[in-house]
C-alpha cells in the first residue's frame, strides 16, 4: 500500500503540474512530495520530471509511467468498489456439492435460494470424495469424518441411524431382539463408495467393545437400492432417519433395535480455509446451521472449527 500510495503521489504532482499542487489535494507538506517522487525516480531508474525553478514537465519516461500509473489505480478503484458491493450483498455463483441423499435437503437449500435471490446455485449431487479447492467447490455438505486440513467446518445437526425392516420381513424371519440376533437375519449394507469399505452399523453388544461381523445379504454404494431392498421385505438395513422418514411414518419400514444403537451421524458443510470468507459463503453457511432441520430438530448454530483431524 505505501508503493500504490506514492503512485498516487506521483500522479497527483503530474496532474497539479506542481509539488505545491499535489501536496494541496494531498493534504501533505510540499517537502513530502518531492522525496516521494524521488525515490520513485531511484527505485525505477530513471528521471520523471524536468524540473527547474519556473516549471516541471514530464519527461518521455514520465508520460508513459503516467499512463501506466492511471490504469493501476483505476482498476484498485474498481476492485475496492466491486468488494464492497459484494460485501454489501451476497451475490453470485455458489457451487456446493451434496451427498446423494442430499436432495432431502432441498427444502432448506430452497428456501436459501428465496431469501438470496442474487445468488445462483450450481449444485452437484454425487457421494465420491470430491477434491473441494481442486475442483472449485465453495461448499460441500457431507457426513461422517473431516480429514482434510484445508477445509473449515461447521456442525449443522446430529442424528441416531435407525435399524428397519419392513413388517412382512419382521413376519417372516422374526423380530431380532438384542443385537447378536443379526447373525441369523439378512442385512443389506451400504458401500462407501470412496472406499469400498462396509458402513458399520453403530451397535452396542454384550461386552461393549466387540463389532459384529454381520451378514451380507446386499451391498450398494447409494442408498436408495437399499431403502427399496428393505420396504420389499429383502433383509433388515441400517439408515439414516431423514432418508425414511416417509416409510417410517407410514409403516413400510419399523424401526428395530432401538436401545442398542450408541453412535451418531453428523451433518457438516465444509469450505476452502482463508482469512477472509466471502459473503455468498458465509450467507449459505449460516442459513444452513440456522435452518437444516435434522433428525427433527433444527441445528444449533455453532463456532466453524478446521477440519484436521487427529
Amino acid at each position: 500500500m505505501d508503493r500504490l500510495g506514492t503512485l498516487d503521489i506521483f500522479v497527483q504532482a503530474a496532474e497539479g503540474g506542481s509539488f505545491v499542487a499535489a501536496a494541496r489535494r494531498l493534504g501533505i507538506s510540499s517537502s513530502a512530495v518531492g522525496k516521494a517522487v524521488a525515490r520513485l525516480e531511484q527505485e525505477m531508474g530513471v528521471r520523471l520530471f524536468h524540473r527547474s525553478t519556473r516549471s516541471m514537465t514530464l519527461t518521455e519516461e514520465g508520460s508513459y509511467f503516467l499512463d501506466t500509473c492511471r490504469r493501476i489505480l483505476s482498476e484498485l478503484d474498481v476492485a475496492q468498489s466491486e468488494l464492497s458491493r459484494l460485501r454489501a450483498a451476497p451475490r453470485g455463483l455458489l457451487r456446493v456439492s451434496l451427498p446423494l441423499v442430499g436432495m432431502l435437503l432441498m427444502p432448506t437449500i430452497s428456501a436459501f435460494m428465496r431469501a438470496y435471490p442474487e445468488i445462483t446455485m450450481d449444485l452437484d449431487f454425487t457421494d465420491r470424495l470430491v477434491d473441494v479447492i481442486e475442483e472449485g467447490f465453495d461448499a460441500v455438505i457431507r457426513t461422517g469424518e473431516v480429514r482434510d486440513t484445508r477445509l473449515m467446518n461447521r456442525k449443522l445437526g446430529s442424528f441416531r441411524h435407525r435399524i428397519v425392516a419392513s413388517p412382512g420381513y419382521i413376519q417372516a424371519w422374526g423380530r431380532p431382539k438384542v443385537p447378536l440376533d443379526l447373525l441369523d437375519h439378512r442385512c443389506l449394507h451400504h458401500r462407501y463408495p470412496s472406499t469400498g469399505k462396509l458402513e458399520p452399523w453403530p451397535l452396542a453388544v454384550e461386552d461393549g467393545n466387540s463389532r459384529l461381523v454381520l451378514p451380507v445379504a446386499v451391498t450398494a454404494s447409494t442408498l436408495e437400492p437399499i431403502i427399496h431392498l428393505a420396504e420389499q421385505g429383502f433383509g433388515i438395513a441400517c439408515l439414516p432417519p431423514f432418508v425414511i422418514g416417509p416409510q417410517l411414518d407410514d409403516g413400510r419400514l419399523v424401526t428395530l433395535l432401538d436401545d442398542h444403537i450408541v453412535q451418531t451421524g453428523t451433518f457438516r458443510v465444509l469450505w476452502p480455509t482463508g482469512r477472509f470468507l466471502s459473503p455468498k459463503i458465509r450467507a449459505f453457511v449460516d442459513f444452513m446451521a440456522d435452518n437444516l432441520v435434522v433428525d427433527g430438530a433444527a441445528a444449533a448454530p455453532l463456532k466453524a472449527v478446521s477440519a484436521a483431524k487427529p
